[in-house]
């Protein structure tokens, strides 16, 4: 039973600044230089309910980078793009391995594992730049359209520094391309790619952007359907079962809920038929998620009773 709580933004305030003094717990995100640029203190979170309540505490305003959280709206544009031929180039299941691993991708001839980890989402980057003659703006129209903000960027000085240091990504994409499961040119997935990662958005513009999914894919500002409610079912069953890297398991078990994290420090969740919470704090633990940003998430399911699973 989700508790409707009328001092939430009192509350969210609370759980933040109890938080706060963690950030040392957690290491930003360096292998991408540009991401180790931001300030490790920042933290934010945010909620936002389908029935069109915004509550924010701290950094919420602030956009970073929303790097594996992006996968999401990538796999929305791809199953509404070519359907459930989506699923013969993908799997659904979890991987069981580190989010970039190549030897699963070589055991298993070039099928990811899911569209969520880095191999399927550059395969979805794949089917993006095979159907669309312009994916890159298409993939920034359609997160303006959904969060109702023309002010959503791409950082540029994100993407070219994923682009100098994007080798292991590539071997990914080399190697579905062997095995025939890729479609373009390997530079040009990998473009679209980085250039979705480094798109920068707000913890805000996070939540409203993907309230669709908390609602059955209509949005519920415009009532327009962005997905079928089938598939809105579908991406929310991948992020409960591998949406936070290996340690997907252990999120569903302690707070069930569909959730993405990205290495920009950023993870949201999506509350069925409630809303959706999105948390920043840059510093991650040894999964690549974020350290501040997992335990905000944990507090406020507890605190509103939030769990699919109750």
């Amino acid at each position: 039973m989700i508790k409707d709580i009328d001092n939430l933004k009192v509350k969210l305030a609370a759980f933040l600044e109890a938080q706060r003094p963690l950030y040392t717990q957690g290491k930003v995100a360096d292998y991408i230089p540009a991401l180790a640029e931001v300030c490790p203190k920042s933290i934010g979170a945010c909620v936002a309910t389908i029935n069109g309540k915004v509550v924010g505490a701290g950094d919420y305003q602030v956009p970073f980078s929303i790097q594996s959280i992006s996968k999401v709206f990538g796999l929305v544009m791809a199953m509404n793009r070519i359907g459930d031929d989506l699923w013969q180039r993908v799997s659904m299941e979890p991987s069981g391995q580190a989010f970039n691993s190549i030897i699963q991708l070589e055991w298993e001839k070039g099928v990811p594992r899911n569209p969520v980890i880095n191999a399927g989402a550059l395969l979805v980057a794949d089917v993006l730049t095979s159907h669309f003659s312009a994916s890159k703006l298409a993939f920034l129209s359609f997160m303006r359209k959904l969060s109702h903000d023309d002010s959503v960027y791409i950082d540029c000085h994100v993407y070219e520094s994923e682009l100098a240091h994007g080798n292991r990504n590539a071997a990914l994409a080399y190697l579905m391309k062997s095995f025939g499961n890729i479609e373009s040119e390997i530079p040009e997935v990998l473009s679209h790619y980085f250039t979705q990662c480094a798109i920068a958005m707000s913890c805000e513009q996070l939540a409203n952007s993907l309230l669709f999914l908390a609602n059955k894919g209509i949005d519920p500002v415009t009532n327009e359907v962005i997905c079928s409610p089938k598939d809105a079912h579908r991406v929310n069953a991948i992020l409960s079962t591998s949406g936070m890297y290996d340690q997907s398991g252990e999120f569903a078990f302690s707070i069930g809920l569909p959730a993405k994290s990205g290495v920009g420090g950023g993870v949201i969740a999506i509350v069925p038929n409630y809303g959706v919470i999105c948390t920043w704090s840059p510093p991650l633990n040894s999964f690549g998620n974020s350290v501040i940003g997992t335990n905000l998430l944990a507090n406020l399911a507890e605190e509103l009773g939030l769990s699919i699973y109750h």
